[in-house]
């Protein structure tokens, strides 16, 4: 904030928070107060403006940064400052070394591995941020998210007073098919369109939604936005119900995400105690209101038709369409659906036009796209790139590469990423080079999804991985339709009993056919993207399938029923740190020569793989 002459900011997102930040955040509010240094921990204001003396120290905290692998994080403005792993007993150094003296703590700063052990003073020295362009994220690690002033002194809800002060909703509208904005949620419709489509509707009632139901495992992008920047999805919604001609709208959000709830509550309460949302919006004597609705946390409400049913009081059930909800949504009425990562980025669109939006990304996927990385990779956490990015520059760069099962890193260890969540498919190293936009993933039968990017190394098993997600998707199938009911259950089983040492060619041939049925059939999205992990593992990794029928051998050895533990001879040191560990007695060797494990004995338990540090351990972990 311009007015104080320093800021600390902590990041607040619940990675962090789970980390202690917020204890963190205690001790340095009271630490800096007990030195007689000026603070302001909220801002006062007057009439809008930031108010008070300009020679203060501010302290704040935001949303999540994104850097998640090394938090809690703690920045220090404007003297570029950030500090990673804070803990509360790291508190009266900073204050005393750098709030006072503006000395460096070395031993707090981010270390790039790959730069010669290079310490990073600033987020612009670290090639986790350099590599990225946040638009969306940008403010959701600076500004406090509970405080709606810091949002409007950095042109918040401009963007919402063009649209209903200077613009007809058919300008509206007409500026968002210009941007090519798509849908974030996984489907990819163009934003303008949906949003045309509701505008031709002759009623007087008509509704916006913001589905905030994320539910892909490993997925916390909207989680993320509403935490650290609720206002951008409010001012998002008010652009689309007057884009719309809407009334009302609603944010239905998970209720496994507290953080996020509580904040979009008072980010709403506020807006309506300013007057930014209610009964006349800007003077014009047209009302908006949003409501809040808790989920009870269904993927299938993820549909839009199963989440309109939610928010009726019925069961999530996905419906047949046409009628889309643009004609038949809420209540019967016109009704426009969109994630909250689509609406976060709408007022900068208003804001700013069509053309600077498209400045970046591809001509077909303008803009840019958040993932969330997870998985076997150094530098796990929320990230924000183009579209065309590649896998390679979001794994390698970003990510700081690929770490082996012993969390070292490795980058030949590379095998595959997941992308999409449970809608989604497996890449490989041939994809690595491959422009991640919406077009470009359905050429090799993936999706962008809503975002999810899960990196495996050699040590996991494909099968496992498919087998995860199908027990994942058959859990949450609402049993509506026939075919994913029934379909997934029956791709679970066959799984199993790959897995289980059961498999044959039938098995794999009737596993194909369900899965392509299923997809063909199924009423809705998750039916009918239910068996992509399945599919996409038997066209990138069928040697590893017909292994584990046809050899009976697991080649990451996670399948207990195929592993066959052994201890390889040239990499074995002899250190008899696996046979202290056996449980059973099935590994022998003298000191300093190579061990072996008794097939008979073991009971495949993987502490040996775990105990050696040498990588001999082959076939089981």
């Amino acid at each position: 904030m311009q007015d104080a002459s320093r800021r600390i900011v902590i990041c607040a997102g619940t990675g962090c928070v789970a980390n202690g930040s917020l204890d963190v955040f205690k001790r340095l509010e009271q630490k800096i107060k007990d030195s007689g240094i000026e603070v302001e921990v909220l801002l006062n204001y007057e009439d809008g403006k930031p108010a008070g003396k300009k020679d203060f120290l501010r302290l704040s905290k935001s949303g999540c940064q994104g850097f998640c692998q090394q938090g809690p994080l703690l920045s220090i403005d404007p003297d570029g400052i950030l500090y990673t792993n804070v803990k509360e007993a790291d508190v009266d150094e900073i204050v005393e070394k750098t709030v006072k003296n503006k000395e460096i703590i070395d031993r707090l700063l981010y270390v790039d591995k790959h730069g010669g052990d290079t310490k990073c003073r600033s987020q612009a020295d670290i090639p986790f941020y350099q590599q990225q362009h946040r638009l969306t994220l940008k403010a959701c690690g600076v500004f406090e998210p509970e405080d709606i002033y810091e949002y409007i002194a950095n042109n918040g809800y401009e963007a919402a007073r063009k649209a209903w002060m200077d613009m007809t909703p058919e300008a509206v509208c007409g500026e968002m098919e210009a941007s090519g904005l798509r849908g974030r949620g996984g489907g990819g419709f163009p934003t303008g369109k949906k949003w045309k489509f509701a505008l031709k509707e002759k009623n007087d009632t008509k509704y916006v939604i913001c589905n905030a139901d994320e539910g892909d495992p490993g997925a916390f992008m909207d989680r993320s936005v509403m935490e650290g920047n609720p206002h951008s999805v409010l001012e998002g919604m008010m652009i689309a119900a007057k884009g719309i001609g809407a009334t009302a709208g609603y944010i239905y959000v998970r209720l496994e995400y507290p953080l996020a709830v509580q904040r979009v509550r008072k980010a709403v309460a506020d807006a309506e105690k300013l007057g930014i949302l209610g009964d006349s919006l800007f003077g014009t004597g047209k009302p908006f209101h949003i409501h809040v609705m808790e989920g009870a946390g269904a993927f299938v409400c993820g549909e839009e038709t199963a989440l309109i049913a939610s928010i009726e009081g019925d069961r999530g059930m996905p419906k047949p369409k046409p009628p889309f909800p643009a004609q038949s949504g809420l209540w019967g009425k016109p009704t426009v659906i969109n994630n909250v990562e689509t609406l976060a980025a709408v007022p900068f669109i208003i804001l700013n036009g069509a053309d600077k939006y498209r400045e970046v990304g591809t001509e077909g996927s303008p803009g840019t796209k958040t993932f969330a990385l997870t998985g076997h990779v150094v530098n796990t956490g929320l990230i924000e790139v183009p579209f065309g990015a590649t896998l390679r520059k979001i794994i390698f760069d970003i990510g700081g590469g690929v770490i082996d099962q012993h969390g070292k890193i490795s980058n030949d260890q590379f095998k595959a990423v997941q992308i999409g969540g449970p809608s989604g498919g497996c890449l490989t190293e041939q994809h690595l080079d491959l422009p991640l936009d919406f077009d470009s993933l359905k050429t090799v039968g993936a999706m962008v999804g809503s975002g999810g990017l899960v990196v495996m190394n050699k040590g996991t098993c494909m099968v496992q991985m498919a087998r995860f997600f199908m027990q994942f998707t058959q859990n949450e199938s609402c049993g509506k339709c026939l075919l994913c009911r029934e379909g997934t259950k029956q791709m679970l089983a066959l799984l199993d009993d790959i897995i289980g040492g059961n498999g044959t060619q039938e098995t794999l041939d009737l596993l194909d056919s369900v899965a392509r049925t299923v997809q063909k059939g199924s009423l809705c999205a998750l039916g009918k993207t239910a068996p992509n992990p399945v599919l996409s593992t038997i066209r990138n990794f069928k040697d590893e399938l017909y292994a584990h029928i046809f050899e009976k051998r697991c080649f990451a050895g996670q399948c207990k029923s195929l592993a066959k533990p052994e201890i390889l001879p040239d990499k074995c040191k002899g250190c008899t740190a696996c046979a202290k560990k056996c449980p059973v007695g099935a590994v022998t060797g003298e000191r300093k020569m190579p061990h072996r494990i008794d097939p008979e004995k073991c009971i495949k338990c993987g502490e040996c793989f775990r105990a050696c540090k040498f990588g001999a351990v082959i076939g089981v972990q």
